[in-house]
């Protein structure tokens, strides 16, 4: 499998013939730096965590130029259907479906959801984080946008992630000592790859704290160059 950062929030995974973006936030991301045609070339589908602007971003787009399939919970995804989406695969927190050579899990996030229009803040569904399992690769957790909860100790029994994308902000979500905390006492990555950090001045600047809460624990953080791939 071959990773590749955009900054934010969003990735892109490519294996077995499948392109997957995930919360593609590029128009109006400061952190976006990546060619956009690239970052869009050949993408099969498009994960949605939340209904929030920095993670929905560019979806309706993107899905209409390349026909990609995007999955999120049932309530955005009714929502991005009246903004022009045509092609998706709801679904809601617990629920797996299958696309056709890999799974997405819904898992509990704990953020809020919603959108803002002409002042008035209606609800998107639930945030969720997101598993992807594949046939011979390894399973990826996103976790969204969250906070650190007990019951990751059952999102790793059940599904025995081994990549996680993990935020670490802070003010939002968590922060880089939490995010560290959640990944060494509920799962056992064999890589975490840190997010949602240093995009607006809101945020941490900086991966470094995260990093260095990491040290000892046995699994290798990378901190990618936005719109490099990497393999995991």
């Amino acid at each position: 499998m071959q990773i590749t950062w955009f900054g934010h929030s969003a990735f892109r995974l490519d294996f077995a013939g499948k392109a997957v973006l995930i919360d593609p936030f590029f128009t109006g991301n400061p952190a976006f730096s990546a060619d956009r045609a690239a970052a869009i070339a050949g993408v099969t589908h498009i994960l949605v965590t939340h209904g929030h602007g920095d993670h929905v971003g560019d979806t309706v787009a993107i899905a209409e130029e390349t026909g990609a399939t995007v999955v999120s919970n049932y309530d955005l995804l009714m929502w991005l259907a009246s903004q022009g989406l045509k092609t998706f695969s709801p679904m809601n927190t617990g629920g797996t479906v299958d696309m056709g050579g890999f799974t997405v899990s819904m898992v509990r996030a704990d953020h809020s959801a919603g959108m803002v229009e002409a002042g008035v803040n209606f609800p998107l569904g639930s945030a969720n984080g997101l598993i992807v399992k594949a046939p011979g690769e390894p399973t990826v957790y996103h976790m969204g946008d969250t906070d650190i909860f007990g019951d990751m100790a059952l999102i790793a029994e059940i599904h025995a992630p081994k990549v996680g994308l993990v935020p670490i902000g802070d003010r939002f979500t968590m922060g880089a000592k939490t995010a560290a905390l959640a990944c060494r006492r509920f799962f056992t990555f064999d890589t975490v790859i840190p997010c949602h950090y240093a995009t607006f001045g809101l945020l941490d600047a900086s991966p470094d704290a995260f990093v260095a809460a990491m040290q000892g624990s046995g699994t290798k953080v990378v901190v990618p160059e936005k719109g490099k791939a990497f393999a995991v």
